[in-house]
């Protein structure tokens, strides 16, 4: 409300600058309260071994699966999940190539719960019955069209897959990512290892 009336007070005065030759703004001369920012919110270890404890069968379940361990496991940005290739693994070094904001690459670890998901998503990825003609060739993630999974696409199915867990939560990307961040620095205490992780400037 206070930072609404400032505002309100600042154009009035910026149109009688205007309109009739007053020379000061007062209410330049006043700063508006910061709005405080929460900190997301994260899950618990043991939420998360629950959330990716679920047995996937059907090709999707393994491919969403590949999915949340990877988001987990790498503290990967929904758009840079969703733009990761084949190519951008390397099984030599477990690790994935993901490219940030401002177009700046970084190279992520892989943790042993996310590569036996992907090795698994791979074995079924090639052979899914999509309704596509074709299956994008390079995409690490299809859709049921055989096309390069969206963001809406990974976050309805995420909705999908914890309503099926029937455990109250409402996870997001976002969520796993503040997630993987907030437990490493739990165990690890380096902060500046974190920030190059997520990407952060």
């Amino acid at each position: 409300s206070q930072q609404r009336k400032l505002s309100a007070l600042r154009t009035f005065f910026d149109y009688l600058a205007r309109e009739s030759g007053v020379d000061l703004n007062p209410a330049q001369l006043v700063s508006a309260p910061k709005t405080p920012r929460r900190l997301p919110k994260t899950l618990d270890a043991d939420q998360v071994s629950t959330l990716l404890m679920v047995q996937a069968v059907i090709w999707h379940e393994i491919r969403d699966k590949a999915i949340l361990e990877l988001f987990y496991s790498s503290g990967l940005r929904l758009s840079e999940l969703t733009a990761c290739n084949k190519s951008s693994l390397s099984w030599d070094e477990n690790t994935v190539l993901v490219r940030g904001k401002g177009n700046k690459e970084r190279i992520l670890p892989i943790g042993r719960y996310a590569q036996t998901a992907l090795t698994d998503w791979l074995k079924v990825r090639d052979n899914a019955p999509v309704k596509g003609a074709l299956i994008d060739a390079d995409a690490l993630f299809i859709s049921q069209r055989g096309k390069r999974v969206s963001n809406t696409n990974v976050q309805a199915r995420i909705n999908s897959w914890t309503r099926k867990q029937g455990n109250g939560l409402h996870v997001h990307p976002h969520m796993l990512r503040h997630s993987f961040a907030s437990h490493i620095l739990e165990s690890s205490g380096d902060l500046r290892a974190i920030q190059e992780l997520l990407g952060h400037a």
